[in-house]
């Protein structure tokens, strides 16, 4: 029988047990008295025992009753407390959001724009996950994530790109290089030099568009030493193992003994997106992307840093 018990049937118990009068009861439910009595003898057969002593002079819980009020008081906080959730969730205001980052993009002001965001959403769980731009690609479309922050992605019909950022490529020498004097660096002077690069397996468009400035020299760099992220490709190159083309982001943090040079003509820039699955309509994302953040739209070779 208790499967046609409604919250109706708590609501309107709870008014009269609070109450205790059913004409005050009707009046705050804002409904005639007769339907609430007939409601509420109809909760009293649903639940087979009597919730009220009735009698011409007043109205008094009965010892189920009065257990029964405290039950029906947290049913419906819960349930209001759920349709609360699941509303702020539906809004985006509440719930979780993994974001894939790759490290190059944390000078550009992406941990700013985080920490808008959470400032803003405080009930939403935000995670990281670091890593190359393929993988975060690769864990976007598997649904692992719920967004990624990559760089030099292709197109793809299954997701959504927004460009956060455009930057140019920088040679990166070190200091003890022929060439580190030199203001502005022609890529064809580092023809012959060893290069230390990341694996092209970590995003196959970003690794030819980085080495394009090479080719555009006339030739295909040799790289003999990869590594997995930039902080230790500039620590290689300090200590002599060779020289590299990067993003200019990626260089802002430099250690001892690593030129950084602008590089001479015009080449492909490199591009850091935000990227989303496009079946993926969630207010949640909709609310990270109008955070306002302090991401630099564009790095030119002005804003390079100092190196020794």
């Amino acid at each position: 029988m208790t499967a046609n018990l409604e919250l109706r049937h708590l609501r309107y118990f709870v008014a009269v047990a609070e109450e205790l009068h059913f004409g005050r009861a009707a009046e705050r439910l804002h409904m005639a008295q007769p339907p609430l009595s007939q409601q509420v003898r109809r909760l009293e057969e649903l639940i087979g025992t009597p919730l009220f002593d009735r009698t011409s002079r007043r109205v008094a819980l009965t010892e189920a009753g009065t257990a029964f009020l405290e039950r029906s008081r947290r049913i419906l906080d819960q349930v209001s407390a759920d349709v609360d959730e699941a509303s702020r969730i539906g809004r985006g205001q509440q719930g979780r959001l993994d974001i894939g980052f790759i490290t190059s993009a944390i000078p550009l002001g992406i941990t700013e724009r985080i920490h808008a965001f959470r400032s803003l959403y405080p009930t939403v769980h935000v995670q990281l996950h670091e890593g190359y731009t393929s993988l975060i690609l690769d864990r976007l479309l598997a649904r692992e994530i719920d967004m990624g922050v990559v760089r030099d992605s292709g197109p793809d019909a299954a997701l959504t790109t927004t460009t956060l950022a455009t930057e140019p490529f920088v040679a990166v020498v070190p200091v003890e290089h022929p060439a580190a004097g030199h203001a502005v660096l022609d890529a064809g002077l580092l023809r012959d030099d060893p290069f230390v690069f990341y694996p092209r397996a970590a995003g196959e468009r970003a690794y030819l568009r980085n080495l394009e400035p090479c080719r555009q020299a006339g030739y295909e760099p040799r790289v003999v030493q990869e590594a997995s992220s930039w902080v230790t490709i500039l620590h290689l190159i300090g200590a002599g193992l060779g020289v590299s083309i990067a993003p200019a982001s990626a260089t802002l943090t430099v250690p001892a003994g690593v030129r950084i040079l602008p590089l001479a003509g015009t080449h492909p820039r490199s591009e850091v997106q935000l990227v989303r699955r496009a079946d993926d309509a969630r207010a949640v994302l909709t609310n990270f992307l109008r955070v306002p953040g302090s991401l630099t739209p564009t790095l030119t070779p002005g804003a390079l840093p100092a190196s020794d």
